[in-house]
């Protein structure tokens, strides 16, 4: 004992000693760790007790089928259950739980998201699964559902989305739905679903500055149409739906057309409340948005960032800066509903994808697509829409090795590009051309043609062109012609796509106008043509090198006439900067006129999940 207590002290100011060394021993701090694999370890291990139906401790019935769950995790992951099983309600000494109000699938999906993190969502079922989140109160699924539906919003789904967005409230959902109603007014107001809306939502759409008609006789039209399809219940509504029609706009023969109908003949006090309506109404009433369109081409600029709209058969020229955020555009389409889609940017490994907004006059980021296969940059890249869906082609071309084609298309449901069949080449080529007609996608150089069946996702060869060995440009007509020219336009020819026969077509162009003589034994160099459709009338825009030495480059345009097979000229007045069609094919688009000249303020994503 002795012992010990003599070396207590001894080791004890052996210790003093040695802390007091500051320069031999580090002071010890206290530290956090993070087990980044507890939280996925945790999830699995309950997904786990769950699937083995261990330690369950409640029993939820929905709609006669049972589902036996821990109380501990459903509070954990829902209000609604906490509140249930922690406050005084008959429900937190159950043993079975009855949910009304939700449906036996929904709430089978709702369970496997709690356990697993995991959400499964499809257009069919969304709105149920909404509904189940909205009861349950989970945020992420509701949100993600109403992210879903937003972009899911298009012209076959947007009235059914706007009904449900309007009752539950969901307002990204009816803001997109809106704009898509009133940008396809024309089509949804003959639909099904269009007869389906309440008076209320039927007013809300037909006042909004926005409907995309070319006369206000569309919206009596589409109002007689939804009151026609349940007449007994909704012409005593009539009257408070007029006032929401802008009769100062209808020219006098449409105004006595209107008179004159059998809903309005039949009752006096209709007719009645339509002259009020004439009489109290402006002049100032504002038109739609519709009213004032006009089919434009569409250039782009390669030194200044613009967007020049043109139709020069009117002499109107339209250029509208691009926003600060936008990247170099690459290519370019316009779909069968108007939509004008751009895939821009700067890096080698992919490429966003931007549609333009007509009404806002901005653009917004849509999705990215990978740019190729390996370190080198396609040689050309094409933008084709076919039947509603946007392909993307990658082209390789060489002049000593194979040619190869990447075909993507992008899938709006799941906001993702998926990989296509490629057309089988056999020739090397280092100029191509692709563009949709009708319902297929065409690929073709001057050696070769194929065309792609998207709901067969299979190529097939088709007869070549062989005739333009220096092929420049090519435009769809219709759905059944293809024509397309080199690069100094003294060759064009025009494919029939039912018969697979190329035909060769006059490309003499008529004398320069108001030269003067000295300058008529001046060499004119034509260079660079786009083809493009307008108003069912082909044109073709190229450059003017005239002169030795080479003056300032002279833009061109000329339209054919097809039954004479002469071109015309129609001397264009573009503005001064590097114009260029972003594609063999000048895209034409039908703009809307008072917005073009709004201010851009940016481009923005659309909201995906």
């Amino acid at each position: 004992m002795m012992m010990m207590k003599g070396l207590y002290p001894t080791l004890g100011g052996n210790i003093m000693a040695a802390a007091g060394q500051e320069t031999n021993v580090k002071t010890l701090r206290p530290r956090f760790y993070h087990d980044r694999s507890y939280r996925h370890g945790f999830l699995g291990t309950v997904s786990d007790l769950q699937k083995a139906e261990v330690l369950q401790d409640v029993v939820l019935e929905v709609e006669g089928r049972r589902f036996p769950c821990h109380r501990l995790v459903l509070s954990a992951a829902s209000p609604y259950f906490r509140a249930m099983f922690t406050s005084d309600m008959a429900e937190s000494r159950q043993k079975t739980v009855v949910l009304k109000g939700l449906d036996t699938a929904m709430f089978g999906e709702i369970l496997s998201y709690i356990y697993s993190g995991t959400l499964h969502v499809s257009l069919d079922r969304v709105q149920h699964l909404y509904q189940a989140a909205d009861l349950l109160q989970l945020d992420y699924v509701r949100d993600t559902c109403s992210s879903y539906m937003a972009m899911n919003v298009e012209r076959s789904t947007c009235v059914d989305l706007y009904k449900f967005a309007d009752a539950f409230a969901v307002d990204i959902v009816l803001n997109r739905c809106l704009q898509c109603i009133c940008r396809h007014f024309a089509k949804v107001s003959i639909s099904e679903e269009f007869c389906s809306l309440s008076v209320d939502q039927l007013t809300e759409i037909i006042s909004h500055d926005e409907l995309d008609v070319k006369e206000e006789t569309r919206v009596w039209e589409a109002v007689v149409r939804w009151v026609q399809h349940r007449r007994e219940d909704r012409l005593q509504h009539l009257p408070s739906i007029l006032p929401h029609i802008r009769f100062n706009l209808l020219t006098s023969d449409n105004m006595a057309a209107i008179l004159e109908h059998p809903l309005v003949r039949e009752d006096p006090g209709i007719s009645e409340v339509i002259r009020n309506e004439v009489q109290t109404e402006t002049s100032s009433q504002k038109t739609r948005v519709g009213m004032d369109t006009q089919e434009m081409a569409l250039l782009f600029g390669s030194i200044k960032r613009e967007m020049l709209c043109m139709n020069p058969r009117v002499g109107r020229y339209i250029s509208c800066g691009y926003p600060a955020d936008l990247p170099p555009v690459v290519t370019t389409t316009v779909t069968s509903d108007n939509d004008i889609y751009i895939l821009a940017g700067h890096s080698h490994a992919e490429l966003s994808l931007f549609v333009y907004n007509h009404v806002g006059n901005t653009w917004e980021h849509v999705s990215s697509v990978s740019r190729s296969r390996g370190d080198d940059l396609p040689s050309d890249e094409y933008l084709v829409e076919v039947d509603g869906c946007l392909y993307y082609l990658a082209v390789k071309l060489s002049l000593t090795a194979d040619m190869l084609v990447w075909v993507r298309r992008y899938n709006r449901h799941t906001n993702q590009w998926e990989d296509c069949a490629q057309p089988a080449l056999e020739a090397t080529s280092d100029i191509s051309v692709a563009l949709s007609c009708g319902s297929y996608l065409y690929f073709f150089t001057n050696a070769e043609m194929h065309r792609y069946d998207p709901g067969q996702d299979c190529w097939s060869k088709r007869t070549p062109l062989n005739a333009i060995p220096l092929l420049c440009t090519a435009v769809a007509m219709g759905t059944t012609e293809i024509f397309c020219t080199d690069t100094r336009f003294s060759e064009m020819a025009v494919y029939d796509t039912v018969s697979d026969v190329w035909l060769m077509v006059s490309t003499v162009l008529p004398p320069p106008r108001n030269v003067p003589l000295r300058d008529l034994f001046r060499v004119t160099v034509l260079d660079s043509p786009s083809l493009f459709v307008l108003e069912n009338q082909l044109h073709v825009v190229l450059r003017s090198y005239s002169g030795v030495p080479v003056e300032a480059d002279d833009w061109k345009i000329f339209v054919w006439d097809r039954q004479t097979g002469d071109w015309r000229d129609l001397t264009p007045s573009l503005p001064a900067g590097g114009w260029k069609a972003c594609g063999p094919v000048c895209c034409v688009a039908r703009m809307y006129l008072p917005c073009l000249n709004k201010k851009r303020t940016g481009t923005r994503s659309i909201v995906h999940s």
